[in-house]
């Protein structure tokens, strides 16, 4: 039985020694300027790259999309005011009348030159791999783009209001990007701040609301929280999960909570023991969940013993939700059949950054041990561990975050090994089964045909394990009452709730 982090029990001692301890400097309060108590520090805001949810939320001011997401989790137009299939695999798209930030108009050349930068040779764009199966990008006038597709592909408007797919000025400087979102980045101090202003030719009339925003670091995350309780912030991410009772019992605050993020493990899988799928199911039979729920989230969660599917999905399957269930005695077995039943030595990749990231490592490796896989542990900061997971320098690591969308085809971040290398998802590890199901996934309009494909895609992913679920979590945003018009998006939108900052005002 796994008992709970000696850093979570020391919380409530901890939490009284706050006032005492250095916290990031707050600036003095500016009428209509919203203070944001960020989880971390950036690695880049590279528009086109994956760096984590904190700099996806930073991407989510400065830039937009063709299209985007409302504040009730629908995809809406955004830097296209429509968008038509002409064929299955051809897309049209209008633009809107929108300027970039640099006061040039937004047009179907710059939509043409940022796919070109994407799928370029040298690009390590997050979606380089799936804009390279366009056949081409046409400009029949300014205003007007038509993506033609190597293979029909159901969810190309979804992938276009991905925070990884901005459209950026073709006339941008030489290692900058210039993009079209509500604001600007005016300033920051590298490892502690960053200071935007409101974007005065936004396409929106009357957005954004505020007249700036102030984004402090906060990696501890006690910290953060006692920022926002002593009003130094007037808004977090990442509310702890010990926090979010107190929070919600505030009469000052609000906690807006949704369920929808998950944790999960991924391997490398381009050298022994993890290239093998029974040492990776052993790995997933070994975790009893609910410990892991009480211990890292304080109940605010549940088990995930299967892809990240939700109930409340079209394609959610019944009789898969116990595929990796707590079987100790199964994963021994496992361990056994495939070569290693004396035990396996490992490490394991997770970060001290996150509380939650850590504590998940630290059940883990309780857990495993139980079975015969001894695991070191290997947590350093949110930037380290990005970077050590993008180039494959662990045997397993931990990772929590949402899908890129609601849509099945958004796992295929996470499981699909013929993608470009990236810290989500397994390093080295293809299952050309997977691939084969994703993309026919991808091409089938018949949304029963799409179901059966899925289904058969799952079945697969509980067999080969290209990553094990762990829990399903609650993820929570706090606030001052002052802060009106930002909302948490629902389910696995969550991390997309940055969009909602242009409709946000402080009192």
């Amino acid at each position: 039985m796994a008992t709970l982090p000696t850093t979570r029990r020391a919380v409530m001692a901890g939490a009284a020694l706050l006032p005492f301890l250095r916290m990031p400097q707050a600036r003095a309060k500016t009428p209509g300027v919203l203070t944001f108590g960020l989880s971390s520090y950036p690695p880049t805001i590279q528009p086109w790259a994956n760096s984590g949810t904190a700099a996806a939320t930073i991407k989510l001011m400065i830039y937009r999309g063709l299209t985007s997401y409302s504040a009730d989790g629908k995809l809406q137009p955004e830097l296209a005011e429509s968008w038509t299939r002409e064929t299955d695999t051809s897309w049209v798209f209008k633009l809107r009348d929108a300027k970039f930030q640099n006061g040039e108009k937004v047009t179907s050349a710059d939509i043409k030159w940022t796919f070109e930068q994407i799928a370029g040779e040298r690009s390590t764009a997050y979606f380089r791999s799936e804009v390279q199966g366009f056949e081409r990008v046409e400009t029949p006038d300014d205003l007007t783009v038509r993506i033609v597709t190597k293979q029909p592909t159901v969810t190309l408007p979804v992938w276009m209001a991905s925070y990884h797919l901005p459209i950026i000025s073709r006339n941008s400087p030489r290692g900058q990007f210039v993009g079209a979102g509500p604001f600007v980045l005016k300033g920051q101090e590298r490892g502690v701040s960053l200071d935007l202003e409101p974007f005065e030719g936004y396409y929106k009339p009357g957005l954004p609301k505020l007249r700036g925003i102030r984004v402090v670091a906060y990696a501890d995350e006690n910290l953060r929280t006692a920022a926002l309780q002593s009003g130094d912030v007037d808004l977090i991410e990442y509310v702890p999960w010990q926090a979010m009772d107190a929070i919600a019992a505030n009469p000052g605050l609000s906690l807006d909570a949704v369920d929808g993020a998950f944790m999960f493990l991924v391997f490398n899988g381009s050298k022994p023991p993890f290239n093998d799928a029974r040492v990776r199911k052993a790995v997933a039979h070994a975790i009893n969940r609910d410990d892991l729920v009480k211990a890292a989230f304080f109940g605010r969660g549940s088990g995930l013993a299967h892809l990240p599917i939700p109930e409340s999905s079209a394609f959610y399957n019944a009789d898969f939700k116990d595929g990796w269930k707590y079987d100790p005695a199964l994963s021994k077995k496992l361990l056994a059949d495939a070569g290693h039943g004396g035990g396996i030595n490992c490490s394991l990749l997770s970060t001290a950054q996150y509380g939650m990231h850590k504590d998940t490592a630290e059940v883990v490796q309780q857990h495993l041990a139980a079975v015969g896989i001894n695991v070191t542990l290997n947590l350093p900061d949110w930037a380290t561990r990005v970077a050590v997971g993008n180039r494959g320098q662990y045997d397993m690591a931990v990772m929590g975050t949402a899908a890129d969308s609601n849509d099945p085809d958004g796992l295929a971040s996470f499981i699909d090994g013929a993608l470009s290398p990236s810290y989500v998802r397994s390093f080295g590890l293809k299952t050309e089964r997977i691939t084969q199901l994703l993309a026919a996934g991808r091409a089938e309009f018949d949304e029963t045909k799409r179901r059966a494909i899925y289904r058969e895609m799952e079945q697969v992913a509980i067999e080969e394990a290209p990553m094990v679920g762990l829990t399903w979590r609650s993820q929570g945003y706090a606030m001052r009452k002052a802060v009106t018009g930002f909302r948490n998006l629902p389910g696995a939108l969550t991390f997309y709730s940055g969009l909602t900052f242009e409709t946000a005002a402080v009192g």
